[in-house]
C-alpha cells in the first residue's frame, strides 16, 4: 500500500483542492522552487531526500492553450521533456508515477473515446500532453488518467452549447482519484457526458451561450465504463 505520495506542482489549482481533502495518504507538496522537472538533478536530490512511494505529476503547461501554439519550446520542454525527466528517474528507483493526461488527445469528432480508442490531440495542448503520455506508457509501475476537470466557480463567462464533454469539478475529482491511486494502466476519468454549457449552468446561472465554429471539436467524450467498474469494486 502506498503511503507517501511526492506531488509536483504543489501550487497549482488541482493541488489546492487536494490539500483540503482528508486522506489517508501522506501527500508531500513541492513547487517549482523545490522540485524542477527540467532538471535532472532537482528530481534526483528530492526522491533521495523524500523516498516516496509513489510521485504524483501535476507539474506542467496548461492555460492559457494559446500559450502551446506560441510557444512551442515552453510547452515541450514541460510537459514532454519534464515528464521524461520524471520518468527515467522514478524508473531508476522503481518509484510508481501517477500522471495527468487529458480527455484532449482524443480526435474529439466522435466522442464515446475508450482508453484503446485511437488517439490524435486537436491542438498542441494535447500534444503535449499526449508527449508525455508517450513516456509514461513505457513506464509499467504508472497510472495514465485522461482527465476532464476544471475549477468551481467556472472562469468564463459563456459555455460552448454545441461541445460534449465529460467535466467535472476538482472537488468531485479528487474523491474519485482518492480511490484509484493504487491502480496501474490508463483510465478516463471525468463526469457525465454533457455539453460545456449544460454543465456549468446548473452552478453558474447567468453563464451565457457560445457555439463552436471549428476551434473545438464537437464531440469530445469520454467513454467512463472502466472507471465505473473500479469505482463499483
Amino acid at each position: 500500500m502506498i503511503k507517501k505520495i511526492l506531488v509536483t506542482g504543489g501550487s497549482g489549482r488541482f493541488a489546492e483542492v487536494l490539500k483540503k481533502t482528508d486522506s489517508k495518504y501522506n501527500f508531500i507538496y513541492t513547487n517549482k522552487k523545490e522540485l524542477d522537472i527540467s532538471n535532472l538533478r532537482s528530481i534526483r536530490k528530492n526522491l533521495s531526500k523524500i523516498m516516496p512511494g509513489c510521485v504524483l505529476h501535476l507539474a506542467g503547461l496548461s492555460r492559457p492553450m494559446v500559450i502551446h501554439e506560441k510557444n512551442i519550446e515552453k510547452s515541450i520542454g514541460l510537459n514532454i521533456i519534464g515528464t521524461c525527466n520524471l520518468v527515467s528517474e522514478c524508473f531508476k528507483k522503481n518509484i510508481k508515477l501517477i500522471y495527468f493526461s487529458t480527455s484532449y488527445i482524443y480526435p474529439g469528432r466522435k466522442g464515446n473515446y475508450k482508453e484503446s480508442s485511437p488517439i490524435l490531440p486537436w491542438n498542441n495542448y494535447g500534444w503535449s500532453k499526449l508527449g508525455g503520455e508517450s513516456a509514461v506508457q513505457m513506464y509499467k509501475n504508472s497510472l495514465i488518467l485522461r482527465a476532464c476537470m476544471t475549477e468551481k466557480p467556472f472562469i468564463h463567462n459563456s459555455a460552448y452549447a454545441n461541445v460534449k464533454m465529460n467535466f467535472i469539478y476538482h472537488e468531485d475529482f479528487v474523491k474519485i482519484f482518492l480511490k484509484l491511486i493504487n491502480k496501474k494502466g490508463v483510465i478516463n476519468i471525468g463526469g457525465k457526458s454533457q455539453t460545456v454549457y449544460e454543465f456549468v449552468k446548473k452552478n453558474k446561472f447567468n453563464v451565457k451561450k457560445k457555439f463552436s465554429r471549428g476551434e473545438f471539436p464537437l464531440n469530445q467524450s469520454m467513454n467512463l465504463n472502466k472507471l465505473r467498474k473500479i469505482i463499483k469494486k
